[in-house]
Formats: C-alpha cells, structure tokens, sequence
C-alpha cells in the first residue's frame, strides 16, 4: 500500500538516532551503541551521522570515551531540519505533478494542495527534536 508521506530509512534512522542521544545526554553515544538499539547497519548509520555532523547537528569525539553528541539542545532541533537535510529541501508551492502548465484553464487541485502541504510543512518546522523525546521508555 502507498503511502501519502513517504521518508526515507536514513531520515528515520537520522531522528531515531538523535532522538536516542538527547535521552543519554550530557554522554556521548557510539554509533555502535545507536547501530544495536536500532538494529541498523553500524556502517549505514556513521554516514548517516557524518552528513549530521557536517550540518551541525552533532559533534563528534574520538577516542575510547567518544561517540556523538548533540551540538545543540533538541528544542532548537527541528524535524523538518532533519528531514530537509536527507530528502532535499520541501517545495510547498507548485504542481504535486510536477506539471508546469495545467491541462485545464485552472488547476484543480492546487489551493487544497498547496494548503495541505503548508500545513505539513508547518506541523513539521515546529515539531522539535525534544517534542519527540516523550516516546521514549528508558
């Protein structure tokens, strides 16, 4: 079945993860430690973690008392941040078609659309890393 909203492995491994570091906050966390809870590629996941890492989202020590850490609290982390910075910036405006000129005098579809996908856009812009945080049982 399809899905409306789709995001990619390395988006949810991405939120996952960070989500995983601010709960062990103020340690750091190996990306061995983040590959075991979430049972993900320990290789997948140090890609994964440098693209954060050259955004800023993460700092990253080396060393037997390494690992990741937050470069910033998660109420200045938001979920469209991270998900702009694995799928590519959101366009909010145009055709969900990708059309450039409607086949009839006005596009059907547009103003809901584009209303749809403001409120998305928005819902996730102020949707914070430590809004997120609340799913956690440690």
């Amino acid at each position: 079945m399809s899905k409306l909203l789709n995001l990619s492995e390395a988006t949810y491994l991405a939120l996952h993860g960070l989500v995983h570091i601010a709960s062990k906050s103020p340690e750091r966390v190996s990306v061995k430690e983040i590959a075991k809870v979430l049972n993900a590629s320990e290789a997948h996941l140090s890609k994964i973690f440098q693209k954060l890492s050259r955004a800023g989202i993460v700092n990253s020590v080396r060393g037997p008392q390494g690992g990741f850490e937050l470069s910033r609290s998660p109420k200045h982390v938001s979920f469209l941040e991270i998900i702009e910075l694995f799928e590519g910036e959101i366009e909010v405006t145009g055709c969900p078609f990708g059309k450039k000129k409607c086949v009839f005098q006005t596009c059907i579809i547009d103003t809901e659309v584009e209303t749809a996908t403001k409120t998305i856009y928005d819902r996730f812009k102020n949707m914070l890393l430590s809004d997120l945080m609340k799913h956690i049982f440690l």
